[in-house]
């Protein structure tokens, strides 16, 4: 066990260092993407039941003495809770924290990109999963395409690093794929596409249709033969790409088919602070009931050190170990996308 600054640092069973937090901060959404979540019937967490901003700001001032420099703040979509900006700008000032990223699907950001840049957001990760104001409505059940269009365009102005995200669903979206591609032409951005998942709020989708990374990745060829392949980064999820002449970056992430989860270094706490040491597991412990329950910083770092060192070797395992009654069914904004 490895120590810093007198805090043991989060290494799992299989000798990854952990030193990525992603946290969502509501299940709450004003889109209804149908990947993510049902169009209706919805039962919200209580209030109450959330982290408070008081109990995240703790966690992650913990978490980065043990080693977490990275935090993602997810959802739902973050900016529906009220008082998010206050609390990002104590979240960039936490001593060890070297980068905060946000997704977003861009419907609520536009007006806040400056301050977003000025207390010190490293990315923003942009929800856009078609370029076509029709199919966006479809997607997402809401008429905000104009909305989204706005923040990309207010974060490439502002010089923030942007990845785009595109769930990539058959019969849905692939004629995106290109258009989507292209936008690497002219702005350094990344283009992310995502193999689906099955957290809809319902289970999985019918696999004969499922886009999985190889045949994303044999679409963008037969339209760019000249596509190169660059060095991914360590702990990458994403393979990536770019096509020669162009100014930003294309990334394939195989979310299903869970290439990348060797070099994984990240956990996830939902928005009522149960730990996920995977994403397809079902729940590790919950934290919010510990700290409420009157539990010491130290018990807290060893409630974590705990969990990782039975963590599952990979997201295979992971879905294996969930329990009989428990299929994976639930909605992504319930977990942090």
């Amino acid at each position: 066990m490895q120590y810093q600054n007198g805090s043991a640092r989060l290494y799992d069973n299989h000798g990854r260092q952990i030193n990525y937090l992603r946290l969502a901060v509501t299940d709450r959404c004003n889109l209804r993407c149908f990947y993510c979540m049902p169009e209706s019937g919805i039962e919200y967490v209580d209030r109450e039941d959330l982290l408070s901003y008081e109990e995240m700001y703790r966690l992650i001032t913990l978490l980065a003495a043990m080693g977490i420099d990275k935090v993602r703040i997810t959802g739902g979509e973050p900016f529906v809770r009220r008082g998010m900006m206050d609390f990002l700008e104590q979240l960039c000032q936490i001593e060890g924290i070297r980068q905060v990223h946000i997704t977003t699907n861009g419907t609520l950001t536009e007006a806040l990109v400056p301050q977003l840049k000025a207390i010190g957001i490293h990315a923003v990760n942009l929800s856009l999963d078609t370029l076509d104001s029709d199919r966006f409505f479809q997607i997402t059940r809401r008429d905000n395409f104009q909305a989204v269009q706005q923040t990309l365009q207010a974060l490439l102005q502002h010089n923030m690093e942007v990845k785009t995200n595109t769930v990539v669903m058959a019969g849905r979206n692939t004629e995106d794929i290109i258009p989507m591609a292209r936008l690497t032409q002219e702005h350094p951005i990344s283009v992310r596409f995502i193999e689906e998942m099955p957290f809809n709020g319902e289970g999985r989708q019918e696999e004969a249709a499922f886009w999985d990374f190889r045949q994303i990745l044999a679409h963008l060829k037969a339209h760019f033969p000249q596509i190169e392949k660059l060095p991914d980064p360590p702990h990458s999820t994403a393979y990536h790409y770019r096509i020669p002449g162009y100014k930003g970056k294309i990334g394939i992430i195989a979310a299903y088919s869970r290439t990348f989860c060797g070099t994984c270094n990240r956990i996830r706490l939902t928005p009522t602070g149960m730990l996920k040491t995977c994403l397809y597991d079902d729940g590790v412990f919950n934290v919010r009931d510990l700290m409420r329950a009157g539990a010491s910083d130290i018990q807290l770092q060893e409630a974590f050190l705990d969990a990782l060192s039975n963590r599952a070797k990979d997201g295979k395992e992971a879905e294996m170990r969930r329990q009989i009654n428990h299929p994976i069914s639930e909605s992504m904004s319930t977990i942090g996308g």
